[in-house]
């Protein structure tokens, strides 16, 4: 499967809008828990938040391919 640029921006620029629409979500319907979580998060320890940021790639990575191939 070849795709062409404009192509791969399009997709790009889609999955980017779809991110910040779930990245809103909970801000905007409960401003208190996300202020919680944004404190829980800045106690947490940076490995720990690498190794969170770690499984969310790959996580991603692996429902992206079956959402493609399968």
């Amino acid at each position: 499967m070849t795709i062409g640029w404009n192509e791969l921006a399009r997709y790009l620029a889609g999955a980017f809008a779809l991110y910040l629409v779930l990245e809103g979500l909970l801000p905007f319907l409960n401003p208190a828990a996300a202020k919680r979580l944004m404190e829980k998060l800045a106690k947490t320890d940076a490995t720990q938040l690498r190794v969170g940021g770690l499984v969310s790639v790959v996580a991603g990575l692996v429902l992206l391919w079956m959402a493609r191939n399968g």
